[in-house]
């Protein structure tokens, strides 16, 4: 049996699991990333991205390559809105337009774009910064110690078995993690939805398209509940389902997976649909179970739960890639330094600290927008209060050892505030300032730390890992809510780590990056 040894394994190589791969190697640490199926995704799941993925592919030098795939298939300018069928009336408008009031919140915007497209992106980008990516391989066991992790992975095409030793895994591997199984990690929540499924299919939907600002199309009428997504030519698309009949409070109307026949699912594609007229082409059937849960920790030892092996949310809000990147943003970074050497092993504590948290939130945000959307005669009961958009995206707020509340401010332990209302707080995602030429102060961060304040601050020394920075740009104070004295420290993955309102000295900079880093202070 042959070993090798590597800083980071990845258990999953689909888009969280390339994610992780692509900014381990941004911080300039090899991953091995291995995955059990053939290749990327086959499917156009995942279709919504939001500003803060946008941010991270912007941060990758990504932004143009995505944005570009994603105006091969989508309008731009596609909303959210409901119809008894595409032929019928329309019943509801969710969101006008997908990037309707984010001018001025960040340098990039919000796009539509398959999981099937973005996935080879990703994967050439990883492979451009040092990371290895082998399909057709399972990892069948693990065995943890002091020192680091041996996984043990089966080829599935020779059935040849070989162990890699790592100083840490993510488990990337997706709803049914086999690898968040071993660890004895379970899930909690809201349980199971339904048993949906996707129809893949064809059909010239372009006429009735016309006149509708094209994105995400629900469909209610008695046949079923779920939504639509239709490339920019009206010819191809899918249709997700979950729930059949018209009393969607029977028990049976979320069975929509179960003895399905291809009769069936083309009798539901015409309901969708609404006519006739329309050729149709049932391509594909997909067959999955909405679930609203998230694991009740997201670390055991020297192993990573992220992306669906952590959290799983219904497609409505197009929550689930989403939170996966912002997983693998946060870890990165922080597995980065302790590899290097420049952090203390305990900062690693403050990824089960700062995401978890955010990730319940999440997912009761998926399932109010689930039930306010697709089921709303079953009532709002056990959902939590709608959160707006912006907020989940720019807004979330995280509180651990690598965040320096401000000196005597009072918590009141929100996990979300509105961008506007932010103003640079410690724990939230630093504030997008214009800074001319097309470029924005989230461009100053990725690699290191960024040491951010005005002309009139004191100039004071800078220890390493920290750039820094002088922004002259109008505005800047009041959007970082400190004087024109005052200073600024943003983590790798964007985050304020600490502030001051005022003048500082070089040693309350060395003191905040040491806290913050779970290092000795110098």
């Amino acid at each position: 049996m042959t070993r090798e040894e590597i800083p980071v394994l990845i258990v999953g190589g689909s888009m969280i699991g390339l994610s992780s791969a692509m900014l381990l190697g941004h911080h300039g640490v090899p991953s091995l990333s291995v995955e059990r199926h053939a290749g990327t995704a086959i499917h156009p799941r995942a279709g919504h991205f939001q500003l803060r993925t946008l941010e991270v592919l912007r941060q990758v030098g990504l932004e143009d390559d995505v944005r570009a795939a994603s105006l091969l298939t989508y309008h731009p300018t596609g909303g959210i809105n409901a119809v008894e069928s595409l032929a019928g009336r329309e019943i509801a408008t969710y969101v006008k337009e997908l990037n309707e009031g984010v001018e001025g919140f960040s340098p990039t915007v919000r796009v539509f774009v398959n999981q099937d497209v973005l996935e080879p992106i990703l994967r050439r980008r990883a492979i451009e910064l040092g990371a290895t990516v082998r399909n057709r391989i399972e990892a069948v066991d693990l065995k943890q110690d002091d020192s680091g992790v041996t996984v043990t992975l089966r080829d599935l095409a020779s059935a040849d078995e070989s162990t890699v030793r790592a100083r840490y895994v993510i488990a990337a591997d997706g709803n049914r993690s086999p690898m968040r199984a071993r660890l004895g990690i379970a899930m909690e929540g809201y349980g199971e939805l339904s048993r949906s499924i996707t129809i893949y299919f064809k059909a010239d939907c372009a006429r009735l398209l016309a006149g509708r600002n094209q994105g995400v199309i629900y469909v209610h009428n008695p046949a079923l509940r779920g939504f639509m997504r239709l490339d920019r030519t009206g010819g191809t698309g899918f249709l997700v389902i979950n729930t059949v009949g018209e009393d969607v409070t029977r028990p049976e109307a979320i069975n929509v997976s179960d003895g399905l026949t291809d009769e069936r699912a083309r009798e539901l594609l015409r309901a969708a649909i609404g006519t006739d007229d329309v050729p149709i082409e049932v391509l594909d059937v997909a067959h999955w179970r909405a679930e609203s849960n998230v694991a009740t920790a997201m670390r055991a030892g020297r192993v990573f739960l992220a992306g669906d092996a952590a959290h799983v949310v219904p497609p409505n809000g197009g929550y689930g890639g989403n939170t996966g990147v912002q997983d693998a943003l946060n870890l990165a970074w922080k597995l980065a330094a302790v590899i290097k050497g420049e952090a203390g092993e305990t900062l690693l504590d403050t990824y089960d600290a700062e995401r978890r948290p955010l990730a319940r939130l999440t997912v009761e945000q998926a399932y109010t927008r689930y039930a306010m959307r697709v089921v709303p005669e079953r009532g709002m009961d056990d959902a939590e209060p709608f959160v707006d958009d912006l907020t989940m995206e720019l807004g979330l707020v995280m509180r651990s050892s690598a965040v320096i509340a401000d000196a005597g401010s009072e918590d009141d332990g929100g996990l979300h505030v509105h961008p506007t209302l932010a103003r640079g707080r410690p724990g939230t995602r630093a504030p997008h300032v214009a800074l001319g030429d097309d470029r924005s102060t989230l461009d100053l961060f990725g690699r290191d730390f960024a040491l951010l304040h005005g002309p009139r601050a004191a100039g004071a020394d800078v220890p390493a890992p920290v750039t820094d920075h002088v922004i002259a740009a109008e505005g800047f104070p009041e959007d970082y809510g400190i004087s024109a004295e005052g200073a600024t420290l943003v983590r790798p993955d964007g985050v304020v780590g600490w502030r001051s309102h005022g003048a500082y000295a070089g040693d309350e900079i060395r003191n905040a990056l040491s806290a913050i880093l779970a290092r000795e202070r110098a």
